[in-house]
């Protein structure tokens, strides 16, 4: 039983390395490709909506839904850092060198707006 709960978490802790060193690549014919490490796509795919299945697709008809559901949660994320920033005054434990998640969902919205625009859908893969 042990042996499996330790097989299980060796697992767990390979696929997020997988996650992490892959590159995704999102792509539709509105607009040119953007790629991003496999952990912040996933996140990203997963805020938009979906599974965080790499490939996959969001068709034409739904790009509008998956953008309106990104560009909230990076709102919320906006919120929130802007919470805990004003709540940690005269600290400073925040990583200057840290992207914020609008910065790194910014080349994805873009996408996504010109696919909606385009009527295209969107695609990723490995």
């Amino acid at each position: 039983m042990q042996k499996d709960l330790r097989a299980s978490q060796e697992t767990s802790v390979n696929d997020q390395n997988d996650e992490a060193s892959m590159l995704v690549t999102f792509r539709s014919k509105a607009s040119a490709d953007v790629v991003m490490f496999g952990d912040v796509a996933v996140r990203l795919i997963k805020l938009m909506g979906h599974s965080g299945v790499v490939p996959s697709a969001i068709l034409a008809e739904d790009v509008g839904a998956a953008l309106c559901q990104l560009k909230q949660a990076v709102e919320a994320d906006k919120a929130e850092a802007t919470g805990k920033h004003s709540s940690q005054t005269g600290k400073d434990d925040s990583d200057p060198a840290a992207v914020s998640l609008a910065n790194r969902a910014l080349p994805l919205i873009e996408l996504l707006t010109a696919a909606v625009a385009a009527k295209c859908n969107v695609m990723w893969d490995k």
